[in-house]
């Protein structure tokens, strides 16, 4: 296994892979306005409004911007939605199942067709939540596609020998990245290199958990990681950003030097830490690293309102990160793929068909109002979000912002 996109595959008889689908009168982030054709889960044919004939179901997109559809870099599909829980939070497996189908397909409903979920490993629960996730995947095959990434808390000295043990009987179960927290191991160097160890003997990607505190061990980190394929990447690395300018400048020199790949969390952090902080995107950009953002804790304890929408996380970074929506959008979806080992998509033939249709007329409307929204995974629709927003007969007054009549009753 060497990338995200070579883990669920269509099953037998799949629509996506049977059906052609046309996309009428969907504007592009260019100003045109086009058909779209889908076949066998691609992008047959792009060409002016009305000059594809339909070779079978039609949707209307007149109204719609279309998109390459998001995907989400990090996740954490065992722990989603469990911050209501009357008491501790169950484990059990068949709960776990549920919680990570639900996530997914929320997920999923805000544009979504590829996860990237980190699974705690270990400890009590052993690698009961991993069999759970890696059920859930295989409930929501042609829905999404779901990579479950192992995460061990140990990995160095006599208590990290369980760890390690755990950590290849994940991959061989079906965890397809490598991952885990080396922050939190007495020995964070040896952490990595025992996770970089696990992934060359399984040709496995690595993405691991770090706040970037810490330029020093970066830079072992970026030492260690450097040439490795298919990839390395860290996050959310929000205390990066509260380093002085130039200890940050350095490291994020010495990871893109090593080609690691981080993914920030404008959303809200992922762990227990007190203090949050998103990692500086434009310097690290700068600096040539390539920037991918995710959507972390969903109602989880470490944020009990965490939506998981990639279109608010690009909100995030353009509002707050002073990126142009091009570019924020880019991180939540090019860029993303790219950080999960996926293909390129681009509105244009001969690219997969994963795309996202968002009510609006451009790409800044989008990030701020993005209400409805048509899902496209592996060419057929997967999800819709429809929106309607009405006023009381007033609101077309010239009387405007007067809501009502002062006579009026419920």
């Amino acid at each position: 296994m060497s990338s995200d996109s070579q883990q669920p595959q269509p099953s037998e008889g799949a629509t996506a892979d049977t059906t052609a689908l046309l996309l009428c009168g969907a504007r592009l982030t260019d100003g045109r306005t086009v058909d779209v054709r889908l076949s066998g889960g691609r992008i047959e044919a792009v060409g002016t409004a009305g000059s594809l004939p339909a070779q079978g179901a039609r949707v209307d997109l007149a109204g719609y911007l279309l998109l390459p559809a998001p995907a989400e870099p990090h996740g954490h599909a065992d722990t989603a939605l469990s911050a209501d829980s009357p008491g501790p939070v169950s484990y059990a497996t068949e709960d776990v199942q549920r919680r990570a189908t639900e996530a997914a397909l929320l997920q999923l409903g805000h544009g979504a067709t590829a996860l990237r979920a980190h699974v705690r490993i270990g400890d009590v629960q052993g690698l009961g939540p991993l069999e759970a996730v890696l059920q859930a995947r295989r409930s929501l095959r042609g829905l999404a596609d779901l990579t479950a990434v192992a995460v061990p808390r140990l990995l160095t000295g006599v208590a990290g020998a369980d760890g390690l043990a755990m950590l290849r009987d994940a991959v061989k179960m079906g965890a397809g990245v490598v991952g885990g927290c080396p922050d939190l191991d007495p020995d964070p160097a040896g952490y990595v290199e025992a996770v970089l160890e696990v992934a060359a003997e399984h040709g496995c990607p690595v993405d691991l958990h770090t706040d970037g505190d810490d330029p020093a061990r970066l830079a072992r980190l970026a030492a260690m990681a450097g040439g490795l394929r298919p990839g390395v990447t860290i996050g959310p690395c929000g205390a990066l950003g509260r380093l002085p300018g130039d200890l940050a400048g350095r490291a994020a020199d010495q990871l893109a030097a090593a080609g690691v790949t981080v993914v920030c969390l404008p959303q809200g952090g992922c762990g227990g830490t007190e203090v949050r902080g998103v990692a500086p995107v434009r310097l690290l950009r700068a600096a040539g690293v390539r920037v991918a953002a995710g959507s972390g804790a969903l109602r989880d304890v470490a944020n009990p309102v965490g939506r998981a929408d990639p279109l608010e996380a690009a909100y995030l970074l353009a509002s707050q990160g002073g990126l142009r929506p091009s570019e924020a959008y880019k991180a939540v979806s090019g860029a993303a793929r790219e950080a999960m080992g996926l293909p390129a998509v681009r509105v244009e033939a001969g690219f997969p068909a994963e795309l996202l249709a968002v009510r609006g007329e451009r790409l800044s409307g989008v990030l701020s109002l993005a209400y409805s929204r048509i899902v496209v995974h592996r060419g057929r629709v997967v999800a819709r979000t429809s929106a309607v927003r009405e006023y009381c007969d007033s609101a077309a007054a010239l009387e405007l912002p007067r809501q009502g009549r002062p006579d009026a009753r419920p």
